[in-house]
């Protein structure tokens, strides 16, 4: 079975807004994310991170404001994730690090030192449906045995915004460059429905692409380059898609077999049925956590365990150290 690779790789959202050629959009963005109507592009500082910790994923954008001395942090994400809050926890610790280094931050000193407040935000462009704003917070993970939600001394929010086209239009019509971006994905996918080939239908969006798109002239001076990171990201998106839904029908097929074997031990005609769906039960626990194992040998993220398994995170951390291999987060 194929896996998603793990390089670092840049995607076409940062390649265009987190560009230092490109600051007019990222602020244009920016303003359209905040309501205001800053006009100098200068006054942002871009503050990247090369690793993030557990990620095999540069993140996408991270920024300083010097205006309003705030630190942003933005992240594209084609598949929901509602394990962001944690990823921005990690991002926020190592950028802030970095800050104290570069700003003579004394952080054993007995006056408060003030620090630029985080803003968080991630923007999706999935294909499943999502609405069209929602907040997740970090304290949504703190949970017991019993999955019920317990207090915490740590919160991180995340504004997920879905950039699909046709989505969120205010944000859209004040954001140009966001609109054109949205245009693209939504033409690109159009075109790969009937194609069915992905490099056409790219070459074929970015022919349409009306003259006055602000984003033209760039895309087709890097038109190889920007070709190159859709079709990988892509091509993520698709492995990733059918990873789950290989571990899914393998979850299905022993818990069919598994049924059949029970219900042949009841003996009774009368009792087969009922033994097989009770059968199916038995065999799709156990083979969660056969697949939990699979997946914590391969290396393949807490997140994306827990959302194919359907296994709690303290089951998956307490088979992983049954079986001497590390939880990788992420």
């Amino acid at each position: 079975m194929k896996t998603v690779n793990k390089k670092h790789k840049d995607r076409l959202f940062r390649f265009i807004f987190g560009n230092p050629s490109n600051l007019e959009w990222t602020l244009s963005l920016y303003n359209a994310i905040n309501g205001s109507n800053y006009d100098d592009p200068n006054a942002i500082e871009f503050n990247t991170i090369d690793d993030a910790i557990y990620l095999g994923m540069k993140n996408d954008i991270s920024f300083i404001f010097v205006v309003e001395n705030e630190l942003n942090l933005w992240e594209h994400q084609s598949s929901y994730n509602p394990n962001m809050p944690i990823r921005f926890l990690i991002y926020l610790g190592q950028l802030y690090d970095k800050y104290f280094e570069d700003n003579n931050y004394y952080r054993y000193g007995n006056r408060l030192q003030k620090l630029p407040k985080p803003k968080c935000i991630c923007f999706y462009n999935g294909t499943y449906e999502q609405p069209e704003e929602r907040i997740l917070m970090l304290s949504d993970a703190f949970r017991n045995d019993d999955n019920d939600i317990v207090d915490g001394d740590v919160e991180v929010k995340v504004r997920m915004l879905n950039i699909n086209y046709g989505k969120n239009k205010n944000l859209m019509a004040d954001c140009k460059p966001l609109r054109e971006y949205a245009w693209l994905i939504e033409t690109v996918r159009k075109h790969e429905k009937v194609v069915k080939n992905l490099d056409e239908a790219f070459d074929m969006a970015l022919n349409e692409m009306s003259g006055d798109f602000v984003l033209r002239k760039f895309l087709f001076g890097h038109r190889a380059e920007v070709k190159g990171m859709f079709l990988t990201e892509y091509d993520e998106e698709k492995e990733r898609q059918l990873m789950i839904k290989e571990f899914r029908e393998e979850g299905r097929e022993e818990g069919r077999e598994e049924g059949k074997k029970i219900g042949l031990k009841e003996g009774r005609e009368e009792g087969r049925e009922e033994g097989r769906k009770e059968g199916r039960k038995e065999g799709m626990k156990e083979n969660k956590m056969n697949v939990a194992m699979a997946m914590l040998k391969k290396n393949l993220p807490l997140s994306l365990i827990e959302e194919i398994s359907s296994l709690s995170e303290n089951v998956i951390r307490e088979l992983a150290n049954n079986i001497g291999v590390a939880v990788v987060v992420g």
